[in-house]
């Protein structure tokens, strides 16, 4: 047996027995509560606009006004575009108020994509605002609103 051989293996048992002592002690873990607020959601789009004006329509967010369970909402956001490659929707942004991180998703599109449209499911941590903007290739944004009433809040759970 080679000397290095020895020295990886006590490194090792070394190794193995400290993550056993680690685990020999209870672990709780307690999931945070929800910290987003009104006002984290618009600082993160005021971060992505730069300021600019936001102007309604050309936007529409499919999502279920009111949702027994948060943990799975069914979203679709499209917007009004000839997706040419002068006139194309860049990309589409989803926020919210209420769960942990104030943005839900960023997507990315290109002319190539044919329409312009984007369908997902979401976690929602409680009833809140969501809004969809539409960044488009010439520089405008366009943004829907939409209320949605949750009756049983995901993202909030706690494992003890």
């Amino acid at each position: 047996m080679h000397r290095r051989d020895v020295s990886t293996r006590r490194r090792f048992l070394r190794l193995a027995g400290s993550t056993a002592a680690i685990g020999a002690f209870p672990m709780l873990i307690s999931v945070r509560e929800v910290e987003a607020t009104p006002e984290m959601m618009t600082t993160a789009i005021r971060a992505l606009t730069g300021g600019a004006t936001v102007q309604t329509g050309r936007v529409k967010l499919d999502i279920p006004p009111l949702v027994e369970n948060g943990n799975s909402v069914p979203m679709t956001v499209t917007v009004t575009s000839p997706m040419t490659s002068t006139d194309y929707v860049k990309s589409i942004h989803v926020f919210n108020e209420k769960n942990p991180q104030p943005n839900l998703g960023n997507f990315y599109l290109r002319p190539s994509a044919g329409r312009a449209q984007v369908a997902t499911r979401v976690r929602l941590a409680d009833s809140q605002k969501i809004i969809a903007i539409a960044k488009l290739s010439d520089g405008s944004l366009w943004s829907v609103t939409a209320e949605v009433v949750v009756t049983l809040a995901a993202c909030t759970e706690e494992v003890i």
